[in-house]
């Protein structure tokens, strides 16, 4: 099993699994470092688990703010952890993919990044949850690389990933939109201020790749809390 290293500190390290369903398991312990990398755990010190669930209709308030004439709008939802964001984005992908009558919008070709699982919950190769009819998915797989791979050998119309961030994840971004792409992404901020410090998700800002930011309730789980259009 697979463990991801996200952040090391005086010989500390906090990481997480993801286990079949898309649970998450949360770890920090004692590592071994050679030549700067970390090759083993010698104590686990504490488990954080996080429950994962397919919530069918969660998207259902945000789904009228990202559809326009038919099409998808490049959009960012961001929010503090735990609010609900990857319960949104996994509705999304699943309504997206199949279409929505109500608003007369055809199903679109989804390619999800599904960088730590969570999303597809893919075991063995097959998703476990209901993604959607023309959805395609990488899993564990990072996800600059995963975008432009998608884009390459999948025809996607549309691309999600979760938890963007990293300069690689811009430069990816920026590819899969100028090449025709709309994208749906999800970043960790509880304000426009707060995620303008984020000097690489700022970029994309400043440049108007997102033609939507949407921010999620701190206090109501799956809430808009407020809405900004470019």
């Amino acid at each position: 099993m697979k463990i991801l290293f996200i952040h090391i500190k005086n010989r500390y390290v906090i990481g997480f699994i993801t286990i079949k369903g898309g649970h998450r398991v949360g770890i920090s312990g004692s590592v071994v470092i050679e030549e700067g990398k970390v090759k083993n755990i010698n104590y686990i010190s504490n488990l954080n688990f996080r429950i994962a669930k397919q919530i069918i209709g969660a998207a259902d308030g945000i789904i009228p703010y990202l559809i326009d004439n038919g099409k998808i709008k490049n959009t960012l939802i961001a929010s503090v952890p735990g609010a609900g964001k990857t319960t949104i984005l996994r509705d999304l992908v699943k309504q997206i993919s199949n279409g929505i009558p109500k608003y007369n919008f055809f199903g679109k070709t989804v390619g999800v990044v599904d960088e730590r699982g969570e999303i597809a919950a893919c075991f063995q190769g097959i998703i476990q949850n209901d993604l959607g009819i023309r959805t395609d998915v990488l899993s564990n797989i990072p996800k600059s690389m995963g975008m432009k791979m998608l884009l390459r050998s999948m025809s996607p119309q549309v691309i999600v990933a979760d938890e963007i961030g990293g300069k690689e994840d811009v430069d990816a971004i920026n590819y899969i939109t100028n090449s025709g792409v709309k994208g749906i992404f999800t970043a960790h901020a509880s304000s426009m201020q707060n995620l303008k410090k984020n000097k690489t998700i700022n970029e994309l800002i400043e440049e108007k790749i997102f033609e939507k930011i949407i921010f999620l309730s701190e206090k109501e789980k799956g809430k808009i809390d407020s809405i900004i259009d470019f």
